[in-house]
């Protein structure tokens, strides 16, 4: 996806949301965050890096911690990877108005990848792990825990 559509959503002149550009891909441990965000809904924003940049997927009731548990996740627009640390308030009128605070962060492994499937496990303050993303259509996903994990 890169950070176009990222950027174009911004005036980094009215918000303290970071800028920034893709970044190559290293072989360091990849990080995750979950960010709650109170904005015209309360979601959380998830996010693995990958590829750069920080996938994104806003989860309208919160990442499952239970095995069992379905919830949809709506892919977002790539984010840059300093957005991985962003706490703060976005301005009214600016897109995605409203507070972000992290909630859980922490290190994942990939196992698995393709169109249809993420596959990963993560190691959080509060998430722990294997977890499944299934491409539902769209920009529908849905995000599980699974079971055993």
């Amino acid at each position: 996806m890169g950070l176009e559509a990222y950027n174009s959503k911004r005036d980094f002149l009215k918000t303290t949301e970071p800028s920034g550009s893709q970044k190559p891909a290293g072989a360091s441990a990849s990080r995750f965050v979950v960010q709650k965000h109170t904005a015209s809904h309360l979601h959380y924003d998830f996010r693995l890096e990958m590829d750069g940049v920080l996938k994104s997927w806003a989860v309208p009731k919160g990442v499952p911690e239970q095995p069992g548990i379905r919830r949809l996740a709506v892919q977002t627009e790539d984010h840059p990877l300093d957005y991985i640390t962003f706490e703060g308030v976005i301005p009214e009128g600016e897109y995605g108005a409203g507070r972000v605070e992290i909630w859980d962060s922490g290190t994942f492994v990939l196992n698995e990848k393709d169109s249809k499937k993420i596959e990963f496990a993560l190691k959080g303050g509060k998430l722990a792990g294997s977890y499944v993303l299934i491409h539902t259509g769209e920009d529908n996903w849905l995000m599980l825990k699974k079971k055993g994990a």
